[in-house]
This record gives structure tokens, sequence and C-alpha cells, in this order.
């Protein structure tokens, strides 16, 4: 079955695509790193932390960066995938 487009346009736009969302998700997290940067400026010195807060707070960083790492480790598996089938279909459009 052929639907007029190429494999490896496919696999290209995919490709395309799961960079263009990690350039959104790094725009993202620059935009928050400059905001609480900003924020710190204005403050001045931090406070030192109640008895408690930095324990909670550390919990949820933590989990975070779980969560965070999780969706890079899909990401790179995604892009990896998109790459080996991208190459794949260069291969195959080399030898026909």
């Amino acid at each position: 079955m052929y639907s007029g487009e190429r494999a490896d346009a496919v696999a290209l736009d995919a490709l395309e695509l799961v960079v263009r969302e990690l350039g959104e998700e790094l725009a993202g997290w620059r935009t928050r790193a400059l905001k609480a940067e900003g924020e710190l400026k204005t403050r001045g010195a931090p406070r030192a932390p109640r008895e408690g807060e930095l324990a909670g707070s550390s919990v949820e960083l933590e989990a975070e960066n779980r969560s965070l790492q999780q969706r890079i480790d899909v990401a790179r598996t995604r892009v990896a995938e998109l790459v080996s089938r991208l190459s794949f279909l260069e291969e195959q459009a080399r030898v026909s």
C-alpha cells in the first residue's frame, strides 16, 4: 500500500516533531530559571528555611527530578528509534 509519501519523509517529520517538543520543553525550563533568578535578585539574600521546609522541598524536587528524567529517557528513546528508522530508510533508498 502506497500513500504517496516517502517513508523517510514520514520518519523525518516525526523526528522534527520530537525535536520541536524538546525545544519547547527546554524553553519552558529556561523561562522558569530566569524568572526564579529574577525573583531571587529582587528579594535579596534568601532567608533560612524553617524546620521541615527543607525536607519537604527536597522530596518534591526529587520527585520532579525523577519525573523529568523519565520524560527525557522516553524522548531519548523516541529520537533513537526515529534516527534508526531514518537510517534504515535511507539505506533502502540507496539500494533501490
